[in-house]
């Protein structure tokens, strides 16, 4: 530990939003002692309302994160450091005490179904970077809620984080704030810290007034704990940690413990023109188009199809052996460039309000653009792009990051099912699996029984895509 905090550590930052005295002892102990650890200047329980929203919103605006849309209503754009655009797979680590409970152990070079860490390598890990971390910062609180508040399905989550992006982000993307807190009846929650890594003042200047570290970055998940730890990117996947940290990762390993099933799964409700409905979940990796399916405007006349959830399906049998499913989420993190009336009408519907938009590129008149909106520019726009530049098509590199998102309220879907926050959740009828396959596979085929839709399914391969630090396909 660095000298000059041994005479602080045990010092508790002052508490300017909420009662830490209040909250239940496991939640409050994980608090304490990470406060003492990370010393940030100041804690903030966040209760998810709309004032704080506002606040939160405003601290970004003056620290140069985010700027205001003006064309659209509530939405605001924020242009990371070209270093931290996508969830970093290589840098991601799983932390059991056998290598096999985590991974296959290849015979030559490394796994491609993930990375194990030794609890002895992570500690060392964990000790040069966290004491001290969050020096000169707020450190944030969020309570948060996997799934409906209150459904048997859902989990409880309490995510601490030196970055009012991430808040932000949580607000949209998990039911945050006070209503989490109180369902914290039995002391039991998933634990996520996370820091961006760059306690103040800065050793050097910041890229777009983005604070990551990336040559520290770790994403580390200790299923035997429960917890999750994420240091040095500021970027989705890597510090909403209620997405694919808490949503698949952890949860599948609660998952296996309580014999539920917790998938990288869209969920959608399918009526055919007699009115009867069906629910299907699909798997396919990130950027294969799944929140294009979920939102899908059929062709065939009489059909109709309403979105449960975009990416994540948490399912569970119930007591006469049917599958149901709920969507652990409250918004839609999805990869913009593709997007537009034609792909995906739905989604242009949903994303234009209460939206934080992130390296897309930006229209003069205060609107985003990317590649395959398919909106010609009104004349006299012209267009900077996502690294801060004038863009024009003869740029020869694209105006949007490929993997840019928006960040929007699932409530704002059009065609949001009428059961999607039912508690119980919704009766699964079938899975499809997909991915992108440029060549030598059907477009369309069916399992003769579930047996071979299980081998099909275990044996499917995608293409690489922008969602993770891949370059190539």
């Amino acid at each position: 530990m660095p000298p000059q905090l041994k005479a602080e550590v045990n010092v508790m930052p002052k508490v300017v939003q909420g009662d830490l005295q209040s909250l239940p002892p496991e939640a409050r102990e994980f608090i304490e002692s990470n406060a003492k650890l990370c010393q940030p200047e100041s804690i903030h329980i966040c209760d998810g309302s709309e004032e704080e929203n506002k606040k939160i919103l405003d601290i970004m605006v003056e620290q140069g994160m985010i700027k205001k849309l003006s064309k659209y209503e509530n939405c605001w754009l924020a242009l990371t450091d070209p270093r931290d655009v996508a969830r970093i797979e290589s840098k991601t680590v799983i932390i059991t005490q056998e290598q096999r409970d985590t991974t296959p152990i290849p015979k030559t070079g490394t796994s491609q179904l993930g990375r194990w860490m030794s609890e002895e390598d992570f500690e060392k890990a964990f000790n040069t970077r966290f004491p001290g971390c969050m020096q000169g910062r707020t450190m944030y609180a969020i309570p948060f809620s996997m799934g409906p508040i209150g459904s048997p399905l859902s989990k409880i989550g309490i995510e601490l984080t030196d970055s009012p992006y991430v808040v932000a982000s949580m607000r949209i993307m998990t039911r945050m704030g006070t209503a989490a807190l109180k369902a914290l009846s039995n002391g039991e929650f998933v634990k996520c810290l996370h820091s961006v890594g760059c306690p103040l003042p800065l050793k050097e200047p910041l890229i777009n007034n983005w604070p990551c570290n990336p040559e520290l970055t770790l994403i580390a998940h200790l299923p035997d704990r429960r917890e999750i730890i994420s240091f040095g990117s500021g970027y989705g996947g890597n510090s909403l940690l209620g997405k694919k940290c808490f949503a698949l990762r952890i949860a599948s390993r609660i998952a296996k413990e309580e014999g539920w099933l917790a998938e990288h799964m869209l969920i959608l409700g399918i009526t055919n023109p007699e009115g009867e409905k069906k629910y299907f979940a699909a798997a396919f990796p990130s950027a294969c188009g799944k929140t294009n399916l979920a939102m899908m405007n059929p062709s065939l006349p009489g059909w109709k199809i309403e979105c449960v959830g975009d990416d994540i399906a948490w399912m569970k049998f119930d007591e006469q052996g049917n599958l149901r499913a709920i969507n652990p989420e409250n918004g839609f993190f999805g990869v913009a460039p593709g997007t537009s009336v034609k792909t995906n009408p739905n989604a242009i519907k949903t994303i234009f309000k209460n939206t934080i938009f992130t390296n897309v590129a930006e229209t003069s008149d205060g609107g985003v653009y990317w590649e395959g909106i398919d909106e010609p520019l009104p004349p006299g726009i012209t267009l900077t792009s996502w690294k801060k530049k004038d863009w024009t098509a003869d740029n020869g590199e694209p105006s949007a990051h490929p993997n840019s998102r928006f960040c929007t309220p699932a409530s704002q879907c059009p065609i949001m099912d009428p059961a999607w926050e039912s508690p119980e959740g919704v009766p699964i009828e079938g899975i499809i699996f997909g991915g992108r396959r440029p060549a030598g596979v059907p477009l369309v085929y069916e399992a003769f029984n579930w047996q071979h839709g299980v081998f099909i399914g275990a044996a499917m391969r995608s293409e690489a895509t922008a969602a993770a630090e891949h370059k190539g396909k």
